[in-house]
């Protein structure tokens, strides 16, 4: 089992719609995959057509004690080998619960033991902000996915998260291999053209040498929560996807080598 952790600690930079075209896009291929929604905001868990009201079961139960058991709050997709946990607005209380309840920090980690080898992948759509789910995610990571907006403002978000990846990175004692996925692109301005450069010179082959751009059609959810139409993989957005997804699988192709 590999477990990707897609995040940022700025918003607004794609990170729900990289889960969902990821973690589709591995389904399709043939891996059993699971995504977990660990943002308040709940936003892939609303794409799956899962209410607010009344709370559903999800990420919060693995936090309490005892906690539930991972396959007890899996639910099904619509597409063939995709599952989801869903996020609770109650999830932004966990950082109060912390100080009085040890051992949260690796809850999820700790659920996923539990679980055996149920699925091949799991993505983790992280909250925008350093604090326990993020901690978490990272704390039980195999790879750290980043999408980064590509303008000025953004680079400031990533090195931030590149800081916190060499943090966690120290105090778990393994390796956090990150990949930068630059995401909105705009290739008719000149700022989005320029902290794409700017992005691959001070990260180097970290960055995808490519980018997701801007796209409307990724907007629409259907097109990353439902089996596909006859057209594979539609748009330019999802397109690009597809070649970010076989990007990272030989990245961490190439780290497995290494590693042997």
């Amino acid at each position: 089992m590999r477990v990707w952790a897609i995040a940022n600690q700025k918003g607004g930079v794609g990170k729900t719609t990289t889960t969902l075209a990821l973690g589709r896009g591995l389904a399709m291929r043939g891996s059993r995959v699971l995504l977990i929604d660990l943002d308040p905001h709940a936003s892939l868990t609303r794409a799956f057509g899962v209410p607010g009201e009344p709370a559903p079961s999800g990420v919060l139960d693995l936090f309490n004690d005892p906690a539930l058991e991972l396959s007890s709050v899996v639910r099904p997709t619509e597409v063939d080998n995709l599952h989801h946990i869903a996020a609770q607005t109650a999830l932004a209380t966990l950082e109060r619960r912390s100080a009085s309840q040890p051992g949260l920090g690796l809850a999820l980690a700790n659920a996923l033991s539990r679980s055996g080898s149920a699925y091949d992948y799991v993505l983790f759509d992280c909250p925008p902000q350093l604090g326990l789910l993020m901690v978490n995610a990272l704390a039980a990571a195999d790879h750290l996915v980043v999408p980064t907006q590509t303008e000025p403002l953004a680079m400031h978000g990533l090195a931030g998260m590149c800081r916190t990846a060499e943090m966690i990175e120290r105090s778990r004692r393994r390796p956090l291999p990150v990949s930068i996925l630059p995401t909105l692109y705009d290739r008719r301005t000149r700022a989005g053209a320029e902290t794409l450069k700017q992005m691959q010179q001070e990260h180097g082959a970290r960055v995808w040498s490519d980018a997701i751009p801007n796209d409307t059609r990724i907007c629409q959810v259907d097109a990353l929560t439902r089996p596909p139409a006859p057209a594979l993989y539609p748009g330019r957005g999802l397109a690009a996807y597809r070649r970010a997804l076989d990007w990272i699988l030989h990245t961490e192709k190439l780290m497995t080598e290494q590693a042997a």
